[in-house]
């Protein structure tokens, strides 16, 4: 029979109660024990799932209270000195503080996985690590899975991605010498589960499926020929977020017992891979893990049986593309979504149901799921022929965009004096990034509004009694360019697709993004457009309240559209560019109000880049495009910022520096501004906030760490190219750290102005 099976499933549970029970221990108003209740209760609601819905089998070791990644280097005992591990069990105190750092120690880099809005933890390598087993978490949930009656599959991330996710912390050392200590605890950990009776192991290998040098592709086949000798559970290597490509030969020929192909992302590599794949067990990712979509169950079926009709129903498994971990719980909890739209998708609990439904039908034929099937078909001819996904005014608009509304009217290098002359801000000017915290009091004003308990007027006054006293704070402090705080953004993406026609939003959608950080994505389903006004009255009424530069805060068109479930009807550019047009209207519209400077987030530019380098230009100059059509109205002297998150650049700098930004800020705090050699290597022109403060932390950083980092900045960029700014907006962080975090910041400004010998 063909089986139905998973790769991970959202581990923050369908009301984020671990997101709850973690920020209770971190408050101190639970203990480690409590949380581990509310965990282990956690995990079996989603086996019970799972195995309810029809799977043979259950994903062990997907849940974390933090990161995979990290869990799988406290596995490993991968842990940095610096942290002063005893080489015993790693508890949560040393997992929560890797994650989060502590007042003495900084905590680990975190980057995107790959190109989605998760967040993991970058595994550092160090000179005179010595791996071995620092957690038995694995052990212990595939022990709690067992006594609940499952039948398990533990899952690993693959000694080869984790080595490419981490970090080489000494000079001279190399990967091969990381990989060779790394592969005896993994030999451990096989022949432990071996002993158990464990008989499919899930090693994730993503970074298969991505370009590999000859180097790299032979370090699959040793490390998986050398673990084909060993006492093992039977191995299934899953890829996903990519086809394998020119590697699928390598793939089927690497000595495991299956493989997991991603055909959402790449259906083209079925037919390759079933003429190589010889004994291998397929896991075919028909079900998408990343998108709400409803399935297509009557193609996905199609390529199911196909598989079968080639390898025989028993070397056939039916799986999502990647862990559903990308996707909300429950589509069940929403009850006020508009039932057409509703009817168009799929949650992970329904993903369940629709693997169980693909496997039956491949297994017992069409007929046993025809009404099912019936069904799916029906919807899907519903959403292709309804008139909400269309709009001809917006295609008739994308129609009519020239080259010259993709240009500024002059260059940087003309523009720059113009700007200067106009906002008279010192050397290193500060700012921050846009938002500040949102307060109990803010997230309650905005609660009652929503459930009519209070009127429009007195939630506006609200939010602005909030705004005057943000702008009061940072005048007091001393910053240069002032924000408004952004107390009515429930979200930096939902709360413009809230006023954007094509958007529609889920009560309890929610993902996570990092650690306790959950995000609830709108979801775009027809054209977009921008009906009214979104920003202008809020900033506005901000400059009003100051004579200082108040900064107009807007999202970019690609970060709109990669932290949005989107449409799969339409090539994904094609959406990023109706957006990029309705930005457009809001950033003429903030210009004629008298905003002087506008910056336009694109946290998840480089987030968006393909995964193999052969499709990067096409992306890369529609995304240029984007920007530049939504950031060019604009008369010389008006200023454009734009910020980015987490991001290697040095590959990408030259499209960087084509979006023609005046001002770009970036993350460099946690990599004590490593990041910024791209921009140095690369001479950028324009002018840079490289970020002095990790706001993804509750350390607060001492002004003299603050001028280190400032001092290190100066040595390879012009002090008039240097502005000052934390590393990300501060919505998620206190008032207690945020008050001297920026104290610090602005007094480490004053002290570089200083030491330039210029008015502090």
């Amino acid at each position: 029979m063909v089986e139905a099976t998973n790769l991970g499933f959202p581990r923050i549970g369908a009301g984020r109660e671990l997101k709850k029970a973690v920020e209770a221990t971190w408050k101190g108003r639970s203990s480690a024990e409590e949380l581990e209740t509310t965990a282990h209760d956690l995990r079996l609601r989603h086996w019970q799932l799972q195995k309810q819905a029809g799977l043979q089998s259950v994903p062990v070791n997907d849940f974390s209270l933090y990161d995979q990644v990290l869990d799988m280097a406290c596995l490993l005992g991968c842990v940095p000195s610096r942290f002063g591990w005893d080489g015993e069990e790693i508890g949560t105190d040393l997992l929560f503080a890797m994650a989060r750092g502590t007042d003495e120690v900084p905590a680990l880099e975190m980057t995107k996985w790959f190109d989605t809005n998760y967040h993991y933890l970058v595994p550092e390598f160090e000179r005179g690590q010595r791996f071995h087993i620092g957690s038995e978490k694995v052990f212990r949930e595939l022990e709690e899975a067992r006594t609940a009656g499952m039948v398990a599959r533990p899952v690993l991330l693959g000694p080869l991605s984790f080595l490419s996710l981490g970090k080489l912390a000494d000079a001279g050392l190399e990967r091969p010498d990381v990989l060779a200590k790394l592969l005896p605890v993994y030999e451990e950990i096989f022949s432990r589960l071996a002993a158990t009776g464990v008989d499919w192991v899930q090693v994730d290998e993503p970074f298969l499926a991505l370009d590999l040098c000859e180097g790299g592709k032979a370090g699959y086949r040793r490390v998986y020929e050398h673990f084909a000798g060993l006492p093992r559970p039977k191995v299934l290597l899953a890829t996903y977020f990519e086809g394998l490509r020119d590697h699928l030969d390598l793939a089927c020929a690497l000595p495991v017992e299956g493989l997991h192909l991603d055909l959402v992302r790449a259906p083209e590599q079925l037919e390759p891979a079933l003429a190589r794949a010889g004994e291998k067990t397929l896991s075919l990712g028909v079900v998408d893990g990343r998108n709400i979509w409803r399935n297509d169950l009557s193609a996905s079926l199609a390529l199911v049986e196909r598989a079968v009709e080639v390898l025989g129903s028993y070397h056939v498994q039916v799986a999502p593309s990647c862990s559903l971990l990308h996707t909300p719980v429950d589509l069940e909890g929403e009850s006020s979504l508009d039932p057409e739209l509703k009817s168009w998708m799929a949650f992970a609990v329904q993903k369940l149901g629709e693997l169980s439904l693909l496997a039956r039908g491949a297994t017992e034929g069409r007929e046993a799921i025809a009404e099912e099937l019936a069904a799916s078909d029906e919807a899907r001819e519903r959403r292709e022929n309804s008139p909400r996904t269309f709009d001809r005014a917006v295609r008739e608009r994308m129609a009519g965009v020239t080259p010259e509304m993709m240009r500024r009217r002059s260059p940087f290098a003309e523009r720059s004096p113009l700007q200067h002359e106009r906002l008279q801000l010192p050397l290193y000017p500060t700012t921050t990034i846009g938002s500040f915290p949102q307060t109990a009091d803010i997230r309650r004003a905005r609660a009652s509004y929503r459930k009519g308990e209070i009127d429009e007027t007195a939630y506006r006054e609200a939010m602005r009694a909030e705004i005057r006293a943000v702008v009061d704070f940072q005048e007091e402090i001393g910053l240069d360019v002032l924000v408004h705080g952004e107390p009515e953004r429930n979200d930096m993406v939902e709360y413009f697709g809230e006023q954007l026609a094509g958007f529609a939003f889920t009560e309890n959608g929610w993902v996570q993004s990092y650690g306790s950080r959950c995000v609830k994505p709108p979801v775009i389903y027809g054209d977009v457009s921008r009906p009214r006004p979104m920003t202008v009255e809020w900033a506005t009424y901000a400059q009003e309240q100051t004579d200082r530069v108040m900064k107009g805060m807007l999202t970019g068109p690609v970060t709109i559209l990669q932290w949005s479930f989107v449409r799969d009807d339409q090539p994904r550019m094609d959406t990023s560019r109706q957006i990029a047009l309705a930005i457009r209207d809001e950033v003429a519209d903030l210009e004629r109000a008298g905003i002087r400077i506008l910056q336009i987030d694109e946290a998840a530019f480089r987030e968006g880049l393909p995964l193999r380098r052969e499709d990067w230009d096409e992306y890369l100059r529609r995304a240029v495009e984007n920007f530049r059509l939504a950031s060019c109205p604009v008369a010389d002297a008006t200023q454009i910022h734009s910020h980015m998150c987490y991001s290697e650049f040095n590959d990408i700098i030259g499209s960087i520096a084509e979006m023609d930004a005046d001002v770009i800020s970036i993350e460099t705090s946690r990599s004590r501004m490593e990041l910024l050699d791209a921009f140095v290597e690369y001479a950028y022109p324009n002018e840079i906030g490289p970020g002095v403060y990790d706001i993804h932390s509750p350390r607060v950083p001492p002004r003299e760490e603050i001028v280190s980092l400032l001092e290190k900045a100066r040595e390879v960029l012009a002090e008039r190219q240097i502005w000052v700014n934390p590393d990300c907006g501060l919505k998620t962080r206190g008032w207690a750290e945020v008050r001297p975090a920026l104290e610090n910041m602005v007094a480490a400004a004053g002290e570089m102005r200083a030491a330039a010998g210029v008015p502090a």
